[in-house]
Order: structure tokens, then sequence, then C-alpha cells
């Protein structure tokens, strides 16, 4: 029979650490960067982003271990909220523009680093919902909660990043084709 000592003690067990985090960012540094600059897009806030996450889940409130990743990416998405504070813009339908300190490092020709810089180039509020309910996929109640709008509003900035993305791809891909003829011809 277990005592009291030893369920508390099966019962920490289950929980994430301090150093379970540590771990965890040190290891998948690059991936929740990744969602930090993919949320913020743009270098200095997403650091700000990365390292507040760090912080809240060392010195946050305990969660199972299996449930660790999953923590630090909602830290992440809540201090990017935090951070960039998106708001639905009814009226947009374009692109924000590539942030320059962002746009000189990628590479055009290679599919990754055009799809990040697809994602990058989208407004705000748009970029959120996008990163949220496509690549994260966080179901459109949990983000409109987040982000304090309609479930229609998360509906609307998804189809409207979807159509830009693939937009922003064509042209690329265009772009990319006519620079090889020129090469080539």
């Amino acid at each position: 029979m277990l005592n009291k000592g030893h369920i508390d003690a099966a019962k920490a067990d289950e929980h994430a650490t301090s150093e379970d985090f540590r771990k965890l960012f040190t290891e998948d540094m690059t991936g929740l960067y990744l969602l930090s600059l993919l949320l913020t897009a743009n270098n200095e806030k997403a650091e700000q982003c990365f390292v507040a996450g760090v912080e809240d889940t060392v010195k946050g409130n305990p969660v199972f271990k299996e449930w660790a990743h999953s923590w630090a990416k909602r830290t992440i998405v809540n201090n990017a909220i935090k951070i960039i504070s998106p708001h639905p813009n009814r009226a947009s339908g374009t692109f924000a523009g590539m942030p320059p300190e962002v746009g000189g490092g990628l590479q055009r020709t290679q599919d990754h680093q055009a799809t990040i810089a697809s994602v990058l180039a989208l407004e705000d509020f748009d970029r959120f919902v996008f990163v949220m309910s496509v690549l994260e996929q966080y179901p459109d109640k949990e983000g409109s909660d987040l982000l304090g709008c309609s479930e229609q509003d998360v509906r609307e900035a998804r189809m409207r990043a979807l159509q830009q993305i693939a937009e922003y791809t064509k042209h690329e891909v265009t772009e990319s084709k006519l620079s090889e003829e020129m090469q080539h011809g």
C-alpha cells in the first residue's frame, strides 16, 4: 500500500520541472525560436518572446511532462500576443510587406525560406491566425479566445492568409522561372 509520501513523489515525477523546460528550450531552440519569429516577424521581438517563454515556463505553474512541449509553445504564443497585440483588420487584403531585417537573410531560391518569407509578409493578425490555426492547429474557438476576437474573424483571416501565401508562392515561382530563363537564354 502506498503512503502519502509515495503518492506526492509520484505526482512530482509526472510534472515537468524547471530543468525539463530548460532542456526542452535547448533541444528545440530552433523550432521554438522559429515559432516566435513567425508570430512576431521581427528578430528582436522574436528573441524577447523566446526569452520570456523560457522564463515563464521555468518559473510557471506545474504541468504534466507530456504537455511540456505544448505548454512551451502556448507560452510563446501568449508572449507574442502581448508583444504584438494583433487585431483583426477587416479591410486587409494585402501583404504587410517583408520586414527588412528578416528579408535580407532569406534565400529566395529555397522553398523552405520562401514559405517562411510568405508567412512573414502577412499582416500581423492574419499571420497570427495562420500560424496558430494552420501550423499549430489551434481550434478556431481557442484562437479567437487568445486573440480576443470572434471565430468568424479567425476564419476570415485564415482564408486571407492562405490566399495571400498562394499568391506569394505563385509570384516567387514565376520570378524564379524568369530568372532561370534569363540565365540560360
